[in-house]
């Protein structure tokens, strides 16, 4: 991760590091070995998907870590100490679990790509994390879990984003045994896009953002809120809607200026409007 870090931060918030360069805003995830979902953790995750929404220099996000995991999941010192309160600490869980859900429907819902840089283990709601993400690149030596049933406590939030993106024989079979995957099983799966040496995580997970920065902004965010809006549809819904949007899309002035670029065989100049 040394790649990561030798980019100067632009702001430190509690767990996670703040980093933008060239467009490609990076949220590092930086509390190991474990880099857990802590409260404090998943509020500055949060809190920065939403300000990117308005910084206009950020036009691609990633989710990367520091350290040997990538993310164990929930923090189970954190919940367990709560067992303790009065109610043996359901409603901490029950705001533990609210964060998760609103920090993965931010990813989803965000007007930006979000790409998962993943080295190392990703288990229960990291690897929750790394399914909510657009696109995911991982290393040879990354690995998956969802082993919730190994303690007693189901993955069964870390199931919607999984159910979402690989298949419900291969999501049951997670889910079920608990047992760990490794990238390239991953990939076979479809939970990661690409599998690649370590050594060169960093460098294409930096070209994949910046080849996406370049691209008009406003094309990008109708395309990404439209992909997971007809994805929730019926067929014919599905194309009345994108028919829709093709529209607004082809009246927008950077599919002009697209379009004329293309027949004038030259470079596009997007103003994203």
């Amino acid at each position: 991760m040394a790649e990561i870090l030798a980019i100067k931060p632009a702001a430190v918030d509690g767990p996670v590091v703040v980093q933008l360069d060239k467009g490609v805003l990076r949220l590092t995830l930086a509390n190991p070995p474990a880099n857990a979902l802590s409260l404090a953790a998943m509020a500055a995750l949060t809190t920065e998907l939403e300000r990117a929404k308005t910084d206009k220099a950020v036009r691609v996000i990633v989710l990367s870590a520091a350290g040997k995991v990538f993310c164990a999941g929930h923090d189970l010192k954190e919940m367990t100490a709560r067992r303790a309160d009065a109610d043996r600490g359901k409603a901490f869980f029950a705001e533990t679990f609210a964060a998760c859900a609103t920090l993965m429907q931010a990813i989803v819902r965000h007007p930006l790509p979000v790409i998962a840089e993943v080295d190392g283990l990703a288990t229960a709601a990291g690897l929750q994390l790394v399914a909510s993400c657009d696109l995911a690149i991982a290393s040879h030596e990354a690995t998956f879990c969802t082993p919730g049933v190994n303690i007693g406590l189901f993955c069964s939030t870390p199931m919607v984003a999984l159910s979402r993106n690989v298949s419900r024989k291969h999501a049951m079979e997670m889910l079920l045994t608990g047992e760990t995957i490794d990238a390239a099983t991953a990939k076979e799966f479809g939970l990661v896009n690409r599998v690649v040496p370590r050594e060169y995580l960093n460098q294409i997970v930096t070209k994949y953002a910046q080849t996406i920065a370049s691209k008009s902004s406003l094309v990008i965010k109708t395309g990404k809120e439209a992909f997971y809006a007809q994805a929730e549809m019926g067929l014919a819904d599905a194309y009345a809607y994108t028919g829709r949007i093709m529209v607004e899309n082809m009246l927008a002035r950077d599919a002009e200026e697209g379009i004329g670029a293309f027949i004038g065989k030259r470079k596009p100049e997007w103003t994203d409007e």
